[in-house]
């Protein structure tokens, strides 16, 4: 009887092959994995853009003036974004493509849900009182929240918004140095408007620390700049500008933006300003001081 003179894989051959094979992997992982952060970022950057756009019109057809903020309340401009926003949390410009799954209301996170800087925000229908089809009027015109209510994973700088000269929100910071007509901002390429961030909007200043550790950032005993000084891009941030420009941003350059017509850019957090190392949390130490 014929014979063939093939034989298979002796176990230590097997063996050979799958530890060479798992060399392989361990080296090939982390370069896939900084691939798909990298295209999640320039994801990122692209709704951001998008935001822009939205902006970018609304202003355009109110004077410089942009949204406003209801009394003392500056999330009312959310009522005001979804007229033209139909579904705000079906609509995909919301989330950073890291952090798509809303389990933070305004106040507390959902039972049973551990926070981490790749969540998102939301303000739900049970949220503040609100129910779907809740109504507010402010300036003549009545906004209702739909049934999805609100949520997202970016933040919007709040003083860009119109807030009431007479207004004490966040104790009155916000009317005496917000940006009155975004048309006459100087250095609009380095005034803020949107970011990657975990609440609907923002107001640092230059004296307010980021997060101890990254998770903290969700208490909400934590500071503004905590809200957006978040590292889900590997140790930048995506930021749109007032002049409707898109960058990355490092996340210790978020102190050099700015943020409102008193934030100072050569702060205690940055090279301007002498900062001293052990100023930062162990999980930012590492990264570019500016």
């Amino acid at each position: 009887m014929f014979k063939s003179g093939r034989r298979g894989f002796t176990l230590i051959e097997l063996l050979v092959v799958i530890a060479i094979i798992a060399i392989l992997m361990a080296i090939l992982m982390p370069s896939l994995s900084r691939v798909r952060d990298q295209a999640r970022q320039v994801n990122c950057g692209a709704n951001l853009r998008q935001w822009n756009l939205i902006f970018n019109m609304y202003v355009g057809e109110n004077d410089g003036k942009f949204y406003s903020g209801c009394s003392d309340a500056g999330y009312w401009w959310l009522y005001q974004l979804e007229e033209k926003q139909q579904d705000w949390k079906q609509s995909k410009i919301s989330f950073c493509p890291t952090a798509t799954k809303p389990i933070f209301t305004s106040t507390s996170n959902l039972p049973g849900q551990v926070l981490n800087i790749y969540n998102a925000w939301g303000i739900f229908a049970t949220t503040n009182g609100q129910v779907p089809g809740a109504t507010i009027t402010y300036g003549g015109k009545t906004y209702a929240m739909n049934k999805n209510g609100f949520n997202g994973s970016y933040s919007l700088n709040g003083f860009m918004l119109s807030i009431p000269a007479t207004g004490s929100y966040e104790g009155g910071i916000a009317a005496k140095f917000g940006y009155r007509n975004l048309n006459s901002i100087q250095y609009a390429n380095n005034v803020p408007v949107m970011m990657d961030g975990l609440r609907f909007d923002t107001w640092p200043l230059h004296t307010q620390s980021p997060a101890k550790n990254e998770e903290q950032a969700w208490d909400r005993s934590n500071t503004n700049m905590g809200r957006v000084c978040i590292n889900r891009h590997r140790g930048v941030t995506n930021v749109s500008f007032a002049d409707w420009s898109v960058r990355k941003v490092g996340l210790k350059e978020l102190y050099t933006l700015q943020w409102s017509k008193a934030f100072n850019t050569m702060g205690p957090y940055t090279k301007a300003g002498g900062v001293d190392a052990s100023v930062w949390p162990d999980w930012i130490r590492s990264f570019p001081d500016y």
